[in-house]
């Protein structure tokens, strides 16, 4: 299914052909994001992805970069994640060299001007305030912050107001200097990406510097009760994560974790949506997801309710917490989750732009690339027993959580809810 090398110049290349595909994606990402910060700089890693986007010295402003793919009909974006930035264009195949020209460009040749950085700093406060206005998205960064406090596992990726406005050039250039190294980076390329990959890779990348990075700080976690945070705001509906710590993208039991996501909230048909929506009408959305960090991790619903149910729905939530962790998981429910955790990822890597994500986050994130058949094979050897031991680790008081969003102010409240 695909080919990983180290090219001489340090970058690690994996390829994908899917010979029937007619487009190619290509995929930059770079070990680096906002858990590297510190407090002065945070936001940094987000805000230096804006400014890859605006001008090169071939392409010299926002709209030359993206006329060069809009000629051809070619898809592309950028995103900053906790642990890892990334850059990607998707084209038809025919445009593969300009699809890697210009992912190349831009990393390589970005002029970071000073004063289009200060004018970025307004997109970037406004941005900010589209977050903070939209309580369904907000409350995710909440939810972290409770977990990891102050700290940069813990910190607003987009950063404050405060460390935005104050971020000047020299800090931009010593970021890119420090973290966007070869051995730092992965390419990946999927879809109909032809012969001689390798040479046109080394070819428009050779510019990237050589050497060592910094090593991130690793997120340290401690906590003995359950916790609740609540941010006031006048809304209709209050909107909730209430989850518990669980596993790092490391751990063995991490595949029995994502079957118990799964369970309790990953579909239409799960424990949660039916019983908190469907029976007791008290949600529109509510899901469960998993998410494995490289040094930590957790388990969380999420959920919007009327303000005058958030009590009713948070006693909801738990039970079926407690219910999988106190009742074995019948045989057919356990291949269900299965079944859909398999079927959801082959339709998942159908495209291009897909496959080259899927293997490009193994890869920045373990070093270690999983075909669908690996991860196949390890979703099929989690048992019931090793479903009911995960539930009974992790759905205990002490590694409770919820963040919310409403008009309420005392946590305390539903601090005292919060029992398993």
């Amino acid at each position: 299914m695909f080919k990983k090398i180290v090219l001489k110049n340090g970058v690690r290349l994996i390829t994908a052909p899917m010979p029937q595909s007619q487009t190619t994606a290509v995929l930059v990402l770079v070990a680096t994001g906002s858990k590297n910060e510190t407090k002065e700089i945070n936001g940094l890693s987000h805000f230096l992805e804006h400014m890859f986007f605006k001008g090169t010295a071939r392409r010299p402003d926002t709209l030359a970069i993206s006329e060069a793919l809009d000629e051809v009909g070619g898809a592309y974006n950028a995103f900053t994640s906790k642990e890892f930035t990334g850059f990607w264009a998707k084209v038809a195949s025919e445009h593969l060299d300009l699809a890697l020209d210009w992912v190349a460009d831009i990393l390589l040749h970005s002029r970071f001007e000073a004063g289009e950085i200060e004018k970025e700093k307004g997109v970037i406060l406004q941005e900010i305030n589209m977050v903070q206005d939209t309580p369904m998205r907000y409350v995710e960064d909440l939810w972290e912050k409770l977990l990891y406090g102050d700290q940069p596992a813990g910190w607003d990726g987009l950063g404050t107001k405060d460390s935005v406005n104050k971020m000047n050039r020299r800090q931009f250039l010593d970021y890119f200097k420090t973290h966007y190294r070869a051995e730092n980076l992965i390419v990946c390329l999927a879809g109909k990406i032809g012969d001689r990959v390798e040479k046109k890779v080394l070819k428009y990348f050779s510019g990237l510097k050589k050497g060592s990075v910094p090593e991130r700080p690793r997120v340290w976690e401690s906590q003995t009760v359950p916790r609740a945070m609540c941010h006031f705001k006048k809304t209709d509906q209050t909107h909730l994560c209430l989850g518990v710590r669980a596993y790092d993208i490391f751990h063995p039991d991490r595949f029995a974790l994502a079957i118990l996501g799964s369970i309790l909230g990953g579909t239409m048909s799960s424990r949660l949506f039916i019983s908190v929506r469907e029976k007791k009408g008290l949600a529109y959305y509510i899901r469960t997801s998993v998410e494995n960090y490289t040094d930590s991790g957790y388990l969380v619903t999420q959920a919007g309710v009327a303000n005058d149910k958030v009590g009713e729905a948070i006693r909801a939530i738990l039970k079926e917490y407690q219910k999988i962790r106190d009742q074995k998981i019948s045989a057919r429910e356990i291949l269900k989750a299965k079944e859909n955790f398999k079927g959801s990822t082959k339709l998942h890597l159908e495209t291009s732009d897909e496959v080259a994500s899927w293997l490009g986050a193994q890869e920045i994130l373990k070093k270690e690339v999983l075909t669908p058949e690996q991860l196949f094979g390890k979703i099929e050897k989690v048992t019931a027993e090793d479903l009911q031991r995960v539930a009974q680790d992790i759905f205990q008081p002490d590694k409770l959580n919820l963040a919310l969003i409403g008009p309420f102010k005392e946590k305390e409240r539903f601090e005292r809810m919060l029992k398993l």
